[in-house]
């Protein structure tokens, strides 16, 4: 089994020193080199062409979002998955836009930095869930306020009212007992959802939102 060769980017040792201890332990990710500096970190990447650079965003010398960017353009096949301190919807907005597969928090445990690895190795996008609700409402917002308005009035009522659950955090389970219908009703609402706004996965809802510019980052 070829293992996922991970590109680590953080300006603090004692950060990289301790991913370095979670990732070795995992017998299918492969740390092929360090940086600790934007710059550096895409002269590695162009170097190595690693499957995933595993990107800091406040570094010095160069940024995380423009060094995701220049990675990206250079090697559109290597994923980027931001792991930061800033769980802002500013930052996680931009490093979306700039190209990231995914973004963790630092304090998210460690099975989460692991699964992301692996999610976005194999072409998925991983969001940690706060911040995968702060898309769903961001899109709902901008739905609502009339950027994608046609779309949104394919829905029905119950199915908005679904969908705003959704962007709330609620599960299945919980969407159910909120409106006093089956979990199976609820996963009908969610297809037809996903099918009226031509949308099949949480990969094509991101890459969806961004195409759309239905995000706004700039303060």
């Amino acid at each position: 089994m070829s293992k996922i060769r991970l590109l680590m980017v953080d300006d603090h040792e004692i950060v990289r020193a301790g991913l370095r201890m979670l990732l070795q332990t995992q017998p299918d990710i492969e740390i092929v080199a360090e940086a600790d500096n934007g710059r550096d970190a895409v002269a590695r990447a162009r170097e190595l062409q690693p499957d995933i650079v595993l990107m800091d965003i406040s570094l010095p010398d160069l940024d995380g979002f423009e060094a995701t960017q220049q990675i990206k353009r250079a090697l559109p096949k290597t994923a980027v998955l931001a792991l930061t301190m800033h769980e802002s919807d500013e930052y996680f907005f931009k490093m979306l836009q700039a190209g990231a597969s995914g973004y963790v928090p630092k304090k998210a445990a460690p099975t989460d930095l692991v699964t992301a690895i692996r999610t976005v190795y194999e072409g998925g996008v991983f969001l940690y869930p706060a911040l995968a609700k702060s898309l769903v409402r961001d899109y709902i917002g901008r739905a609502t306020e009339g950027s994608e308005r046609a779309a949104l009035d394919g829905l029905t009522e119950r199915e908005q009212e679904v969908l705003k659950l959704i962007a709330d955090g609620l599960t299945n389970q919980e969407i159910a007992d909120k409106l006093t219908i089956s979990v199976k009703t609820v996963e009908r609402h969610r297809a037809n959802i996903m099918g009226k706004l031509n949308l099949h996965s949480r990969t094509e809802l991101v890459k969806y939102a961004i195409r759309k510019g239905m995000i706004d980052v700039e303060g």
